[in-house]
C-alpha cells in the first residue's frame, strides 16, 4: 500500500469535516465529489448554491452530500463580524470593515474551523499563499506555545539503504532565516506533524555543518542555542544536535561522530538550519534520490488550514485534505 492510500484509511477515521472555500473552481468541486464518494469527511463548499450546483452540473460533477454555505446569508455571519471586530480593532479595523472581511471565502472558511464547524480547511488552488496564511493567522493564529508558522515536506524515499523510508524536512518553504527560537518552533511544530501524520514517534536531528562540537560558528551557535530552548520547554520528543547530515541518517557515521546519541543514525525527522538548506536539501532528494515529495505541510497555526500550489490537481487537493484531517 502506498503512503496516500496508508494516510486515507487512517483519515477515514477520523470522521471530519472539511471546508473547501474555492467552489467557484473546477478542480474544487472534483475533489469534493471524490472526498464524498471514499467517504472520507463530510464537505462544506462556500458560494452562493444557486452558482454552486449549476457549475457543477456543467462540469459533470456530482455534490450529493455536500454542504454548500452562502456566506453573504448564514446565520452566523453577524456574530463572526462582531468578533472579528473585537480581534482586529487595535490593528485599525473598523466594524464595517469587519463586516465586509468576514464574508470573504478563505476568512469566513477559517471561521468555520475556528468555531469548531470544520475540522480543517484546504484552500490556495486559486488563492496565493500570502492569502490564505493572512486569513488562517488573523483567525484562528499559532497554536498555543509557539510564535512561528513554517512548513515541512513529507519524503517518500524509495530506496534508502535497500528499503523505502520516510522522513519529514522543514522548514523548506516559510521562513527565510528563523532565529533559535523560531527554529526551536519549527521542530517542534514538526514533532507533532510527523505523530499526527504518519502514526509514529519522531526522532528529530537539528541540522548543521557541524556535529557536537567539530566547527565554531555562530551559524553553529544559533542550532545549538534552538536545542537549548527545546530542552528548557521540555519537549516530549526525542531530539538531538548539531548534528552534520550524515551523523543524522547514517548508523556507522553516527557511531563515529556522535556515539550514545539515540538520534543520530536513526533520524526520521530533518530540522534545516535555514530555508536556503532546507529548500535546496529537499529538492536535491527529490530530483537526485528519486524521492517523492509530499506537501508543503503548513504547521504551527492554532488549527488544520493548508494551501496549495495554484498549478494543483483535483488529486492534490484531495491528498492535501487527507493530511488535514489528519492534523485534525
Amino acid at each position: 500500500m502506498d503512503i496516500i492510500s496508508s494516510l486515507k484509511q487512517r483519515a477515514l477515521a477520523k470522521r471530519g469535516t472539511i471546508v473547501l472555500p474555492e467552489a467557484f473552481d473546477r478542480r474544487t468541486l472534483e475533489a469534493a465529489q471524490k472526498i464524498l464518494a471514499e467517504k472520507m469527511a463530510k464537505v462544506i463548499l462556500l458560494g452562493n448554491p444557486v452558482q454552486v450546483n449549476a457549475d457543477a452540473a456543467k462540469w459533470g460533477v456530482n455534490l450529493e452530500g455536500a454542504e454548500i454555505i452562502n456566506p453573504e446569508s448564514d446565520e452566523k455571519i453577524g456574530e463572526y463580524a462582531a468578533w472579528f471586530y473585537e480581534k482586529r480593532k487595535a490593528k485599525g479595523v473598523t466594524e464595517e470593515q469587519a463586516a465586509q472581511t468576514v464574508r470573504q471565502g478563505l476568512f469566513f472558511g477559517a471561521l468555520l474551523v475556528k468555531f469548531g464547524r470544520a475540522s480543517g480547511m484546504v484552500a490556495g488552488a486559486a488563492n496565493t499563499t500570502a492569502d490564505v496564511l493572512r486569513a488562517a493567522l488573523q483567525v484562528v493564529g499559532v497554536k498555543a506555545g509557539l510564535k512561528t508558522v513554517s512548513s515541512c515536506f513529507i519524503m517518500v524515499m524509495p530506496d534508502y539503504m535497500g528499503e523505502e523510508r520516510t522522513m519529514l524536512f522543514a522548514d523548506c518553504a516559510v521562513v527565510p532565516n528563523p532565529d533559535s527560537e523560531q527554529l526551536a518552533d519549527i521542530a517542534m511544530s514538526t514533532a507533532f506533524t510527523h505523530r499526527a501524520i504518519l502514526g509514529e514517534e519522531p526522532k528529530v536531528a537539528m541540522l548543521s555543518f557541524s556535529t557536537k562540537g567539530s566547527a565554531e560558528h555562530e551559524l553553529v551557535d544559533k542550532v545549538r542555542s534552538a536545542i537549548s530552548i527545546m530542552k528548557e520547554r521540555g519537549a516530549d520528543f526525542d531530539f538531538d544536535g548539531e548534528l552534520q547530515l550524515d551523523a543524522a541518517i547514517v548508523p556507522k557515521v553516527a557511531a563515529s561522530k556522535a556515539p550514545g546519541s539515540s538520534v543520530a543514525g536513526a533520524a526520521n525527522t530533518l530540522i534545516f538550519p535555514d530555508l536556503q538548506s532546507g529548500n535546496i536539501g529537499y529538492k536535491i532528494a527529490q530530483r537526485i534520490g528519486k524521492a517523492e515529495a509530499i506537501g508543503p505541510i503548513i504547521q504551527g497555526l492554532a488549527a488544520p488550514i493548508c494551501d496549495l500550489s495554484r498549478g494543483c490537481s483535483t488529486e492534490d487537493i484531495v491528498n492535501t485534505t487527507v493530511l488535514v484531517l489528519l492534523m485534525s
